[in-house]
Protein backbone atom coordinates (compact mmCIF):
# COMPACT_ATOMS: atom_id res chain seq x y z
CA UNK A 1 0.00 0.00 0.00
CA UNK A 2 1.00 3.44 -0.93
CA UNK A 3 0.73 4.99 2.45
CA UNK A 4 1.50 6.59 5.08
CA UNK A 5 4.69 7.97 6.18
CA UNK A 6 4.57 9.73 9.53
CA UNK A 7 1.73 9.03 11.91
CA UNK A 8 1.05 10.49 15.24
CA UNK A 9 -0.61 13.52 16.51
CA UNK A 10 -1.39 16.63 14.71
CA UNK A 11 -0.03 19.22 16.78
CA UNK A 12 -0.34 22.51 14.22
CA UNK A 13 -3.43 24.48 14.92
CA UNK A 14 -4.98 25.74 11.53
CA UNK A 15 -5.62 30.06 11.82
CA UNK A 16 -9.12 30.39 12.70
CA UNK A 17 -10.90 32.54 9.62
CA UNK A 18 -11.55 36.42 10.38
CA UNK A 19 -15.33 35.95 9.84
CA UNK A 20 -15.14 33.10 11.78
CA UNK A 21 -12.59 34.38 14.90
CA UNK A 22 -14.99 37.82 14.75
CA UNK A 23 -18.09 35.59 14.74
CA UNK A 24 -16.60 33.67 18.31
CA UNK A 25 -15.66 37.41 19.45
CA UNK A 26 -19.38 38.50 19.19
CA UNK A 27 -20.70 35.85 20.84
CA UNK A 28 -17.97 35.56 23.84
CA UNK A 29 -19.45 39.19 24.45
CA UNK A 30 -23.32 39.05 23.78
CA UNK A 31 -23.71 35.79 25.09
CA UNK A 32 -21.02 35.60 28.21
CA UNK A 33 -22.44 33.86 31.40
CA UNK A 34 -25.08 31.74 28.15
CA UNK A 35 -21.77 29.43 26.87
CA UNK A 36 -21.89 26.55 28.35
CA UNK A 37 -18.46 25.14 27.02
CA UNK A 38 -16.44 26.13 24.30
CA UNK A 39 -15.10 22.51 22.72
CA UNK A 40 -11.61 22.47 20.67
CA UNK A 41 -11.63 19.79 17.59
CA UNK A 42 -9.21 18.79 15.32
CA UNK A 43 -10.53 20.42 12.28
CA UNK A 44 -9.85 23.96 14.45
CA UNK A 45 -13.76 25.11 13.75
CA UNK A 46 -15.30 27.39 16.32
CA UNK A 47 -17.55 25.20 18.21
CA UNK A 48 -19.78 26.56 21.19
CA UNK A 49 -22.28 25.13 23.26
CA UNK A 50 -25.46 26.68 24.39
CA UNK A 51 -28.61 25.84 26.24
CA UNK A 52 -31.60 25.05 23.62
CA UNK A 53 -33.65 28.36 25.36
CA UNK A 54 -31.07 30.14 24.06
CA UNK A 55 -29.98 28.62 20.77
CA UNK A 56 -32.07 30.50 18.62
CA UNK A 57 -30.86 33.66 19.64
CA UNK A 58 -27.48 32.55 19.15
CA UNK A 59 -28.37 30.91 15.64
CA UNK A 60 -30.02 34.72 14.59
CA UNK A 61 -27.00 36.49 15.77
CA UNK A 62 -24.52 34.55 13.35
CA UNK A 63 -27.34 34.94 10.71
CA UNK A 64 -28.22 38.13 10.70
CA UNK A 65 -24.69 39.79 11.56
CA UNK A 66 -21.45 40.63 9.30
CA UNK A 67 -18.36 39.23 10.57
CA UNK A 68 -15.00 40.96 8.83
CA UNK A 69 -17.76 42.25 6.16
CA UNK A 70 -18.90 38.94 5.80
CA UNK A 71 -22.07 37.01 6.87
CA UNK A 72 -22.68 33.19 7.42
CA UNK A 73 -24.93 32.60 4.38
CA UNK A 74 -25.98 28.98 4.80
CA UNK A 75 -26.76 26.59 7.39
CA UNK A 76 -24.51 23.72 5.81
CA UNK A 77 -26.09 21.17 8.41
CA UNK A 78 -27.98 20.28 11.03
CA UNK A 79 -27.68 16.68 12.41
CA UNK A 80 -27.57 14.62 16.01
CA UNK A 81 -25.86 12.78 17.91
CA UNK A 82 -26.61 9.44 20.07
CA UNK A 83 -24.05 10.10 23.38
CA UNK A 84 -25.18 7.79 25.57
CA UNK A 85 -22.50 5.12 25.37
CA UNK A 86 -19.76 8.40 25.28
CA UNK A 87 -16.82 7.55 27.45
CA UNK A 88 -14.76 10.17 26.99
CA UNK A 89 -15.91 13.84 27.21
CA UNK A 90 -13.39 16.06 28.30
CA UNK A 91 -14.51 19.75 28.08
CA UNK A 92 -18.04 19.35 26.84
CA UNK A 93 -21.25 19.51 28.64
CA UNK A 94 -22.78 16.52 29.70
CA UNK A 95 -25.80 15.28 27.23
CA UNK A 96 -27.53 12.44 25.93
CA UNK A 97 -28.35 13.65 22.93
CA UNK A 98 -26.72 16.34 20.99
CA UNK A 99 -27.75 18.79 18.09
CA UNK A 100 -25.27 20.19 16.43
CA UNK A 101 -25.61 23.01 13.70
CA UNK A 102 -23.25 24.05 11.43
CA UNK A 103 -22.94 27.31 9.74
CA UNK A 104 -20.94 28.22 6.33
CA UNK A 105 -19.62 31.67 5.16
CA UNK A 106 -19.32 31.41 1.81
CA UNK A 107 -17.52 35.15 1.59
CA UNK A 108 -15.78 34.57 4.51
CA UNK A 109 -14.69 30.95 3.59
CA UNK A 110 -15.15 29.28 6.97
CA UNK A 111 -17.27 27.38 9.23
CA UNK A 112 -18.57 27.94 12.52
CA UNK A 113 -20.94 25.20 14.89
CA UNK A 114 -23.17 25.30 17.67
CA UNK A 115 -24.16 22.43 19.62
CA UNK A 116 -26.82 21.87 22.23
CA UNK A 117 -27.24 19.19 25.37
CA UNK A 118 -30.14 17.27 25.73
CA UNK A 119 -31.70 14.40 27.64
CA UNK A 120 -33.48 11.52 26.54
CA UNK A 121 -36.39 12.34 29.15
CA UNK A 122 -36.85 15.74 26.72
CA UNK A 123 -35.81 15.82 23.69
CA UNK A 124 -37.42 19.04 22.65
CA UNK A 125 -35.76 22.29 20.42
CA UNK A 126 -37.36 25.45 18.83
CA UNK A 127 -37.60 25.08 14.92
CA UNK A 128 -35.08 27.54 12.81
CA UNK A 129 -36.95 26.32 9.44
CA UNK A 130 -38.11 29.70 9.42
CA UNK A 131 -34.53 30.99 9.78
CA UNK A 132 -33.55 28.98 6.48
CA UNK A 133 -35.69 26.47 4.74
CA UNK A 134 -33.84 23.96 4.42
CA UNK A 135 -33.68 23.40 8.10
CA UNK A 136 -37.60 21.68 6.86
CA UNK A 137 -36.00 18.45 5.89
CA UNK A 138 -32.54 18.66 8.62
CA UNK A 139 -35.36 18.81 11.63
CA UNK A 140 -37.38 15.77 9.75
CA UNK A 141 -34.41 13.86 9.63
CA UNK A 142 -33.55 14.47 12.93
CA UNK A 143 -37.10 13.52 14.19
CA UNK A 144 -36.95 10.51 12.05
CA UNK A 145 -33.84 9.37 12.82
CA UNK A 146 -33.29 10.36 16.53
CA UNK A 147 -36.93 11.20 17.85
CA UNK A 148 -35.83 14.62 18.88
CA UNK A 149 -38.73 17.42 18.10
CA UNK A 150 -38.40 20.43 16.69
CA UNK A 151 -41.33 22.85 18.34
CA UNK A 152 -42.85 24.83 15.81
CA UNK A 153 -41.77 22.61 12.50
CA UNK A 154 -44.64 23.35 9.82
CA UNK A 155 -44.55 19.74 8.75
CA UNK A 156 -42.63 17.60 11.20
CA UNK A 157 -43.25 14.01 9.58
CA UNK A 158 -40.74 11.03 8.85
CA UNK A 159 -38.50 12.02 6.01
CA UNK A 160 -37.17 8.82 4.87
CA UNK A 161 -38.77 5.92 7.03
CA UNK A 162 -42.01 4.91 6.43
CA UNK A 163 -44.45 6.52 8.58
CA UNK A 164 -45.68 2.80 10.81
CA UNK A 165 -41.93 2.54 11.51
CA UNK A 166 -41.80 1.75 14.71
CA UNK A 167 -38.62 3.29 16.57
CA UNK A 168 -35.87 5.74 15.54
CA UNK A 169 -32.81 4.33 13.37
CA UNK A 170 -30.08 5.88 14.26
CA UNK A 171 -30.43 5.87 17.89
CA UNK A 172 -28.27 3.10 19.99
CA UNK A 173 -30.53 0.61 20.86
CA UNK A 174 -32.25 0.32 17.91
CA UNK A 175 -30.92 -2.66 15.99
CA UNK A 176 -28.75 -2.22 13.26
CA UNK A 177 -29.00 -6.11 11.83
CA UNK A 178 -32.29 -7.79 10.31
CA UNK A 179 -30.90 -10.87 12.14
CA UNK A 180 -30.99 -8.83 15.34
CA UNK A 181 -34.83 -8.24 15.25
CA UNK A 182 -37.93 -10.86 15.25
CA UNK A 183 -38.78 -12.61 11.98
CA UNK A 184 -40.66 -10.55 9.42
CA UNK A 185 -44.47 -11.26 9.76
CA UNK A 186 -47.29 -9.50 8.25
CA UNK A 187 -50.87 -10.49 10.20
CA UNK A 188 -54.30 -9.08 8.71
CA UNK A 189 -54.68 -6.58 10.96
CA UNK A 190 -50.88 -5.06 10.12
CA UNK A 191 -51.66 -5.16 6.30
CA UNK A 192 -54.93 -2.87 7.26
CA UNK A 193 -52.57 -0.61 8.67
CA UNK A 194 -50.12 -0.29 6.07
CA UNK A 195 -52.28 0.31 3.41
CA UNK A 196 -53.91 2.72 5.03
CA UNK A 197 -50.19 4.38 5.43
CA UNK A 198 -50.13 4.55 1.82
CA UNK A 199 -52.86 6.60 1.20
CA UNK A 200 -52.03 9.72 0.00
CA UNK A 201 -52.49 12.65 2.46
CA UNK A 202 -51.65 16.12 1.03
CA UNK A 203 -51.49 17.26 4.27
CA UNK A 204 -47.97 15.46 5.22
CA UNK A 205 -46.16 16.74 2.30
CA UNK A 206 -47.02 20.23 2.89
CA UNK A 207 -49.92 20.62 0.39
CA UNK A 208 -52.86 21.91 0.24
CA UNK A 209 -56.32 20.10 -1.14
CA UNK A 210 -57.84 22.53 -3.09
CA UNK A 211 -57.47 26.13 -3.37
CA UNK A 212 -60.46 28.92 -3.64
CA UNK A 213 -60.91 28.45 -7.24
CA UNK A 214 -60.36 24.78 -7.96
CA UNK A 215 -59.76 21.11 -6.59
CA UNK A 216 -56.35 20.04 -7.21
CA UNK A 217 -55.00 16.78 -8.55
CA UNK A 218 -52.53 14.84 -7.45
CA UNK A 219 -50.17 12.53 -9.36
CA UNK A 220 -46.70 9.88 -8.97
CA UNK A 221 -43.70 10.13 -10.44
CA UNK A 222 -41.94 6.81 -9.39
CA UNK A 223 -41.03 5.45 -7.66
CA UNK A 224 -40.68 2.62 -10.32
CA UNK A 225 -37.58 2.89 -12.35
CA UNK A 226 -39.47 4.01 -16.38
CA UNK A 227 -40.74 7.39 -14.22
CA UNK A 228 -37.64 8.55 -12.50
CA UNK A 229 -34.18 7.58 -12.44
CA UNK A 230 -33.55 5.02 -9.76
CA UNK A 231 -36.03 4.56 -6.65
CA UNK A 232 -36.83 8.22 -6.28
CA UNK A 233 -40.57 9.49 -5.92
CA UNK A 234 -42.07 12.83 -6.85
CA UNK A 235 -45.70 13.79 -5.64
CA UNK A 236 -47.11 16.05 -8.43
CA UNK A 237 -49.92 19.17 -7.50
CA UNK A 238 -51.69 20.09 -10.43
CA UNK A 239 -53.87 22.83 -11.14
CA UNK A 240 -55.82 21.44 -14.09
CA UNK A 241 -52.74 21.28 -16.62
CA UNK A 242 -50.72 23.56 -14.27
CA UNK A 243 -48.02 22.25 -12.18
CA UNK A 244 -48.29 23.92 -8.69
CA UNK A 245 -45.95 22.26 -6.69
CA UNK A 246 -43.49 18.84 -6.80
CA UNK A 247 -42.40 17.31 -3.75
CA UNK A 248 -39.82 14.18 -3.51
CA UNK A 249 -39.74 11.23 -1.60
CA UNK A 250 -36.10 10.22 -0.90
CA UNK A 251 -36.68 7.65 1.41
CA UNK A 252 -36.56 4.90 -1.13
CA UNK A 253 -32.83 6.04 -1.26
CA UNK A 254 -31.66 6.02 1.89
CA UNK A 255 -30.06 3.06 2.78
CA UNK A 256 -29.14 3.05 6.56
CA UNK A 257 -25.05 3.89 5.64
CA UNK A 258 -24.59 5.47 8.82
CA UNK A 259 -26.25 2.57 10.66
CA UNK A 260 -24.06 -0.34 8.91
CA UNK A 261 -20.97 2.28 10.06
CA UNK A 262 -21.32 1.36 13.92
CA UNK A 263 -20.95 -1.86 13.09
CA UNK A 264 -18.16 -1.88 11.21
CA UNK A 265 -14.21 -1.04 11.59
CA UNK A 266 -12.57 1.88 10.63
CA UNK A 267 -11.47 0.44 7.30
CA UNK A 268 -14.15 -2.08 6.44
CA UNK A 269 -16.61 0.92 6.39
CA UNK A 270 -14.41 2.06 3.20
CA UNK A 271 -16.34 -0.24 0.47
CA UNK A 272 -19.58 1.58 1.94
CA UNK A 273 -18.79 5.31 0.84
CA UNK A 274 -18.28 3.98 -2.46
CA UNK A 275 -22.06 3.65 -2.52
CA UNK A 276 -23.26 6.45 -0.69
CA UNK A 277 -23.23 7.97 -4.35
CA UNK A 278 -23.20 5.24 -6.89
CA UNK A 279 -21.80 6.79 -9.50
CA UNK A 280 -19.05 8.91 -7.55
CA UNK A 281 -16.94 5.91 -6.86
CA UNK A 282 -13.85 6.36 -4.68
CA UNK A 283 -14.92 10.66 -4.84
CA UNK A 284 -16.70 9.49 -1.45
CA UNK A 285 -13.84 7.27 -0.33
CA UNK A 286 -11.84 10.55 -0.03
CA UNK A 287 -13.72 12.95 2.81
CA UNK A 288 -14.07 9.47 4.78
CA UNK A 289 -10.50 8.87 4.78
CA UNK A 290 -9.44 12.59 5.01
CA UNK A 291 -11.91 12.24 8.75
CA UNK A 292 -10.23 9.65 9.79
CA UNK A 293 -6.92 10.76 9.01
CA UNK A 294 -7.19 14.42 10.39
CA UNK A 295 -8.75 13.04 13.80
CA UNK A 296 -6.28 10.16 14.25
CA UNK A 297 -3.55 12.75 13.22
CA UNK A 298 -2.19 11.34 10.20
CA UNK A 299 0.04 12.61 7.62
CA UNK A 300 -0.19 11.34 4.06
CA UNK A 301 2.43 11.99 1.20
CA UNK A 302 1.92 14.32 -1.06
CA UNK A 303 2.14 11.54 -3.67
CA UNK A 304 -0.68 9.92 -2.35
CA UNK A 305 -2.98 13.24 -2.30
CA UNK A 306 -2.46 13.91 -5.65
CA UNK A 307 -3.12 10.61 -6.89
CA UNK A 308 -6.31 10.53 -4.53
CA UNK A 309 -7.07 13.66 -6.82
CA UNK A 310 -6.88 12.54 -9.97
CA UNK A 311 -8.83 8.99 -9.71
CA UNK A 312 -11.83 11.58 -8.01
CA UNK A 313 -11.70 13.33 -11.09
CA UNK A 314 -11.79 10.67 -13.12
CA UNK A 315 -14.96 9.45 -11.46
CA UNK A 316 -16.57 13.09 -11.17
CA UNK A 317 -15.97 13.19 -15.36
CA UNK A 318 -18.05 9.92 -15.16
CA UNK A 319 -20.68 10.81 -12.91
CA UNK A 320 -21.11 14.39 -15.61
CA UNK A 321 -20.99 12.25 -18.24
CA UNK A 322 -23.97 10.57 -17.37
CA UNK A 323 -25.88 13.40 -16.17
CA UNK A 324 -25.60 15.07 -19.06
CA UNK A 325 -26.55 12.49 -21.25
CA UNK A 326 -29.51 11.10 -19.21
CA UNK A 327 -30.95 14.56 -19.02
CA UNK A 328 -30.64 15.24 -22.81
CA UNK A 329 -32.48 11.86 -22.95
CA UNK A 330 -35.18 12.57 -20.85
CA UNK A 331 -36.14 16.03 -21.75
CA UNK A 332 -36.55 13.79 -25.75
CA UNK A 333 -33.08 13.48 -27.54
CA UNK A 334 -31.82 9.76 -27.60
CA UNK A 335 -28.60 10.17 -29.33
CA UNK A 336 -26.36 11.98 -26.43
CA UNK A 337 -26.68 9.10 -24.10
CA UNK A 338 -24.80 7.32 -26.52
CA UNK A 339 -21.99 8.71 -27.49
CA UNK A 340 -21.53 9.60 -23.59
CA UNK A 341 -21.12 6.22 -22.79
CA UNK A 342 -18.94 5.19 -25.11
CA UNK A 343 -16.63 7.91 -23.32
CA UNK A 344 -17.24 6.44 -19.91
CA UNK A 345 -16.37 3.37 -20.64
CA UNK A 346 -12.93 4.90 -21.99
CA UNK A 347 -12.44 6.23 -18.38
CA UNK A 348 -13.37 3.07 -16.40
CA UNK A 349 -11.25 1.50 -18.63
CA UNK A 350 -8.25 3.80 -17.41
CA UNK A 351 -9.68 3.28 -13.47
CA UNK A 352 -9.88 -0.39 -14.06
CA UNK A 353 -6.20 -0.76 -14.81
CA UNK A 354 -5.13 1.03 -12.11
CA UNK A 355 -7.35 0.07 -9.54
CA UNK A 356 -8.73 -3.24 -10.57
CA UNK A 357 -12.31 -2.20 -10.53
CA UNK A 358 -14.48 0.25 -12.41
CA UNK A 359 -17.77 1.72 -10.69
CA UNK A 360 -16.78 0.66 -7.02
CA UNK A 361 -12.79 0.17 -6.65
CA UNK A 362 -13.35 0.66 -2.81
CA UNK A 363 -9.08 1.67 -3.61
CA UNK A 364 -8.38 4.74 -1.14
CA UNK A 365 -6.86 3.32 2.61
CA UNK A 366 -6.71 5.33 5.67
CA UNK A 367 -3.36 7.24 5.21
CA UNK A 368 -2.82 6.27 1.56
CA UNK A 369 -4.04 3.84 -1.33
CA UNK A 370 -4.28 0.32 -2.10
CA UNK A 371 -1.42 0.41 -4.13
CA UNK A 372 1.02 2.79 -6.38
CA UNK A 373 0.43 3.89 -9.90
CA UNK A 374 0.77 1.02 -12.45
CA UNK A 375 3.29 1.09 -15.65
CA UNK A 376 1.93 2.82 -18.51
CA UNK A 377 -0.83 4.56 -16.63
CA UNK A 378 0.62 8.19 -17.82
CA UNK A 379 0.04 7.27 -21.45
CA UNK A 380 -3.52 6.05 -21.27
CA UNK A 381 -4.34 9.32 -19.21
CA UNK A 382 -2.84 11.68 -21.46
CA UNK A 383 -4.68 9.55 -24.43
CA UNK A 384 -8.12 10.60 -22.72
CA UNK A 385 -6.75 14.22 -22.33
CA UNK A 386 -6.41 14.58 -25.79
CA UNK A 387 -9.92 13.18 -27.06
CA UNK A 388 -12.05 14.64 -24.61
CA UNK A 389 -12.28 18.66 -25.06
CA UNK A 390 -12.96 17.90 -28.92
CA UNK A 391 -15.71 15.50 -27.62
CA UNK A 392 -16.92 18.02 -24.97
CA UNK A 393 -17.36 20.85 -28.11
CA UNK A 394 -19.26 18.32 -30.20
CA UNK A 395 -22.18 17.68 -27.52
CA UNK A 396 -22.04 21.23 -27.05
CA UNK A 397 -23.01 21.44 -31.09
CA UNK A 398 -25.09 18.46 -30.90
CA UNK A 399 -27.08 18.89 -27.65
CA UNK A 400 -27.23 22.72 -26.01
CA UNK A 401 -27.58 23.99 -30.08
CA UNK A 402 -30.78 21.99 -30.25
CA UNK A 403 -34.28 23.57 -30.50
CA UNK A 404 -36.00 21.33 -29.21
CA UNK A 405 -34.15 20.75 -26.20
CA UNK A 406 -34.24 24.58 -25.43
CA UNK A 407 -38.05 24.87 -26.41
CA UNK A 408 -38.25 22.38 -23.61
CA UNK A 409 -35.80 23.92 -20.77
CA UNK A 410 -35.79 27.48 -21.39
CA UNK A 411 -37.66 29.63 -18.89
CA UNK A 412 -39.10 26.35 -17.13
CA UNK A 413 -38.50 26.27 -13.51
CA UNK A 414 -36.69 29.79 -13.38
CA UNK A 415 -34.97 30.83 -10.27
CA UNK A 416 -33.36 34.34 -9.32
CA UNK A 417 -29.43 34.65 -9.06
CA UNK A 418 -29.45 34.92 -5.22
CA UNK A 419 -31.33 31.09 -5.37
CA UNK A 420 -28.82 29.52 -7.81
CA UNK A 421 -25.83 31.52 -6.50
CA UNK A 422 -25.15 28.94 -3.41
CA UNK A 423 -25.03 25.65 -5.45
CA UNK A 424 -22.87 27.16 -8.26
CA UNK A 425 -20.69 28.63 -5.34
CA UNK A 426 -20.56 25.10 -3.90
CA UNK A 427 -19.82 23.68 -7.20
CA UNK A 428 -16.96 25.72 -8.38
CA UNK A 429 -15.31 26.33 -4.79
CA UNK A 430 -14.84 22.55 -4.81
CA UNK A 431 -12.34 22.69 -8.34
CA UNK A 432 -10.60 25.62 -6.58
CA UNK A 433 -10.44 23.75 -3.38
CA UNK A 434 -8.98 20.52 -5.35
CA UNK A 435 -6.16 22.86 -7.30
CA UNK A 436 -5.46 24.72 -3.83
CA UNK A 437 -4.43 21.47 -1.96
CA UNK A 438 -1.95 20.34 -4.94
CA UNK A 439 -0.31 23.61 -5.65
CA UNK A 440 1.95 25.19 -3.80
CA UNK A 441 3.66 21.99 -2.59
CA UNK A 442 6.95 22.03 -1.76
CA UNK A 443 7.23 18.39 -0.84
CA UNK A 444 9.86 16.66 -3.91
CA UNK A 445 7.67 13.39 -3.46
CA UNK A 446 5.21 15.37 -5.40
CA UNK A 447 5.58 13.74 -9.30
CA UNK A 448 5.34 16.47 -11.55
CA UNK A 449 4.05 14.15 -14.23
CA UNK A 450 1.12 13.33 -12.25
CA UNK A 451 0.66 17.44 -11.25
CA UNK A 452 1.06 18.37 -15.12
CA UNK A 453 -1.88 15.92 -15.52
CA UNK A 454 -4.15 16.60 -13.00
CA UNK A 455 -3.96 20.29 -14.02
CA UNK A 456 -5.28 18.97 -17.33
CA UNK A 457 -8.03 16.84 -15.80
CA UNK A 458 -9.11 19.75 -13.91
CA UNK A 459 -9.26 22.02 -17.41
CA UNK A 460 -11.27 18.88 -18.31
CA UNK A 461 -13.60 18.71 -15.70
CA UNK A 462 -14.31 22.56 -15.31
CA UNK A 463 -15.56 22.20 -19.32
CA UNK A 464 -17.92 19.44 -17.84
CA UNK A 465 -19.36 21.74 -15.28
CA UNK A 466 -19.75 24.55 -17.45
CA UNK A 467 -21.50 22.79 -19.87
CA UNK A 468 -23.70 21.52 -16.74
CA UNK A 469 -24.57 25.26 -16.27
CA UNK A 470 -24.51 26.25 -19.61
CA UNK A 471 -27.45 23.80 -20.44
CA UNK A 472 -29.22 24.65 -17.44
CA UNK A 473 -29.26 27.72 -18.77
CA UNK A 474 -30.24 26.53 -22.28
CA UNK A 475 -28.08 28.58 -24.09
CA UNK A 476 -28.45 31.88 -22.39
CA UNK A 477 -24.79 31.70 -20.93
Amino acid sequence: MLAAEHIGENKVRGDVPAAAQAALELLRKEFAGDILAEQANCDFIPTLWFDRAKVKSVLNCLRKNSFAGNRFEMLFDLTAIDERARVHRDGQPLSEFTVMYQLMSFSGNCDFRIKVPLFDADLILPTVSDFWSNANWYEREVWDMFGIRFDGHPNLYRLVLPPTWEGHALRKEHPARATEMEPFSLSDAQTDVEQEALKFKPEEWGMQRKSDESEFMFLNLGPNHPSVHGAFRIAVQLDGEILVDAVPDIGYHHRGAEKMGERQSWHTFIPYTDRIDYLGGVMNNLPYVMAVEKMAGIQVPERVKVIRIMLSEMFRICSHLLFYGTFAQDVGQLSPIFYMFVERERIFNIIESICGARMHPGWFRIGGVAQDLPAGWEKRVRELLDFMPARLDEYDSMVLNNGILKRRTQGIGSYTTEEASIGELLERASVQQDTNGIIGSKDPIVDMKILNLIFQLQKTVTATIDARFALKKCGKA
